[in-house]
């Protein structure tokens, strides 16, 4: 749909003297917000000098003249000198750190290190040191694994086979140094009515995951073609006997059909009341 210019597709910049994660991230969230608007996304990260400023300036004058239209630059550069070379583009220019950073100056009373790629220097941190044992302990004990040191989890999440536990634990332990281990609950499990024998001890760490039967088909089908694990009719059964064991054993759970994986792993942060390890 055109905009009230009358272009039907704008450009959108996300630029920064880092790895350009931040401003992505924030841009991204601000623009789902025009859910009409259709955009291209460019991330231009590692704008550290002015010359790398003024080809980033190039680029965003090319979209200029490709669209007919102004792009929509969302920048987190520190560098004023930088910044300064940056404003010459003829664009809308959105800069994340004087929207948020001068004002925190203010308030504080203090100002800021205005240090480049603080945010992501952190390999020598005990933050980052527990993201990376929080993503070696997820991998260990993925679908079920190694039932050993599950007593280190920080949450166990349970639920049939491709309800997306694997990624919700990897999300937990790359983003916020949470250890996730994940349990798959399988058709013998409901046929003997009980949970697998590791988890009872561990019932207050458990979370699960559903998910709708004709979506599970659908990923099941891109793994296993035309076969009984992949059936609409097994998905149906599986997804039922899990929900009527999650409830019966009284293990928090949501539904993964229509949720992002951040919305899932936001949930779950909240609901288990675990704080976050890694910045």
């Amino acid at each position: 749909m055109p905009d009230r210019h009358g272009s039907s597709e704008r450009t959108v910049f996300f630029v920064s003297d880092g790895t350009g994660i931040t401003a992505e991230t924030l841009g991204h969230s601000v623009m789902t917000q025009f859910e009409t608007l259709r955009y291209r996304q460019q991330r231009v990260p590692f704008i550290d000098s002015v010359e790398k400023a003024r080809e980033a300036v190039a680029r965003i004058t090319e979209a200029r003249e490709r669209d007919g239209r102004r792009p929509i630059v969302f920048s987190t550069l520190v560098n004023p000198v930088v910044n300064a070379e940056l404003r010459a583009a003829d664009a809308l220019l959105l800069d994340l750190f004087e929207s948020f950073v001068e004002p925190l100056e203010h308030e504080l009373g203090v100002k800021s290190s205005h240090s480049i790629g603080r945010s992501h220097n952190i390999s020598d941190s005990e933050d980052y040191k527990a993201r990376i044992e929080a993503i070696n302990f997820s991998l260990a004990h993925d679908d079920g694994q190694s039932a050993k040191g599950l007593a280190q989890a920080d949450v166990i999440l349970v639920g049939v086979s491709r309800s997306g536990k694997t990624p919700t634990s990897l999300y937990l332990a790359m983003q916020y140094g949470v250890k996730a281990a994940n349990y798959p609950l399988i058709p013998e499990d409901f046929e003997r009515d009980e949970l697998p024998s590791a988890l009872p001890a561990h019932r207050q760490k458990l979370f699960g995951l559903s998910i709708a039967p004709e979506r599970l088909a659908e990923v099941r089908h891109e793994r296993r073609p035309n076969s009984r694990y992949a059936s609409l009719e097994n998905c149906r059964e599986e997804v039922a006997a899990a929900e009527a064991m999650m409830r019966r054993e009284g293990i928090r759970w949501l539904s993964s059909t229509t949720k992002s994986i951040e919305e899932i792993a936001a949930t779950i942060m909240h609901e288990v009341r675990l704080e976050r390890h890694s910045y």
